[in-house]
């Protein structure tokens, strides 16, 4: 889980245009999440933040068991990172990590019947893989999983620096030619 953090740590700390993101992302645009993506040798950190309405189509304290299921089922999809980003089978590469959770602007804690604000999920994962190089593209299943969600503004960090991209439901794909 280190590692984890430091790939995150670098990615954010890596360009003030992310932080700058960052800080756009707690202004809270529905529709508009917000991916990270480091790669280090043979892992690939990622973090995704998205808008509660965006995933399960509502922001609000979940009281009813309908929308404490779908948290649960929101939060169970958000925990299988090759589910929602496909990564060429060539490379090889398999889940070390993967934690999910649903926070409020209002709370530091991840209670979701208690979230009386606007709640983002937050996810971050680990992937280990054997052919690293051969990830030309990533294509985002993410879209057609949860329909609220319009966009992703991605940032990749690799060896060769940090690139920004926006990433749409029309054209759910990351060209990653030239990263390596």
């Amino acid at each position: 889980m280190k590692i984890v953090h430091l790939i995150a740590g670098i990615a954010l700390s890596a360009t003030p245009s992310l932080a700058e993101e960052t800080t756009q992302l707690d202004a809270h645009e529905h529709g508009v999440g917000q991916l990270n993506i480091a790669f280090d040798e043979n892992k690939i950190a990622m973090e995704l933040h998205a808008p509660g309405a965006d995933i399960v189509g509502f922001e609000y304290g979940a009281k009813s068991d309908a929308d404490l299921a779908a948290i649960d089922a929101a939060l169970q999809t958000l925990s299988d990172p090759l589910g929602l980003f496909l990564i060429p089978e060539a490379a090889s590469c398999i889940v070390i990590t993967a934690h999910a959770k649903l926070e409020s602007e209002d709370s530091d804690h991840d209670d979701h019947d208690e979230a009386p604000g606007h709640t983002e999920f937050h996810a971050e994962y680990l992937l280990e893989c054997a052919n690293l190089t051969e990830i030309s593209a990533i294509t985002f299943s993410y879209f057609e999983i949860f329909p609220n969600a319009l966009e992703l503004e991605v940032q990749v960090i690799s060896d060769k620096g940090a690139t920004a991209f926006e990433i749409e439901r029309d054209v759910a794909k990351l060209d990653l030619r030239g990263i390596f």
